[in-house]
């Protein structure tokens, strides 16, 4: 299970927000093994004067949050890390230097899908990879 906040000047994400989407969701799929059909995605296109930036980032600067289960090797994490700073530099000329990613884990019980606490979800996929 994850999901994944992007925020971003809304001039910058709306015109590459489902091509981002998909971009985003095939490195998770790649590095974590999630399924093609396990896509939880929130978009946060911002106002300038609601997002604020340091003066050395572009107004292409973009952050991504990672809410996932507990469970996942430090190296899928990082192989994750590095496939999401590669691909929105090759797809879409975002450098590095104007993306931050954050992955936060809990353990299954804290969080309730589908009517039953999450360590009580019987899973179509592995989370321990």
């Amino acid at each position: 299970m994850a999901q994944i906040k992007i925020y971003g000047l809304r001039e910058h994400l709306g015109p590459i927000k489902s091509d981002l989407s998909e971009a985003i969701h095939d490195c998770m799929m790649e590095a974590l093994s999630i399924p093609r059909e396990k896509r939880f995605h929130r978009f946060f296109p911002l106002e300038r004067e609601n997002f604020q930036y340091p003066s050395d980032r572009s107004t292409r600067y973009t952050i991504i949050e990672i809410s996932m289960f507990e469970g996942r090797s430090e190296e899928a994490k990082k192989s994750l890390i590095r496939k999401l700073f590669q691909s929105m530099n090759d797809k879409f000329s975002i450098s590095p230097e104007d993306i931050e990613i954050t992955i936060f884990e809990t353990p299954r019980q804290n969080w309730g899908v589908r009517g039953v606490p999450g360590d009580e979800l019987g899973l179509s996929y592995k989370v321990e990879v």
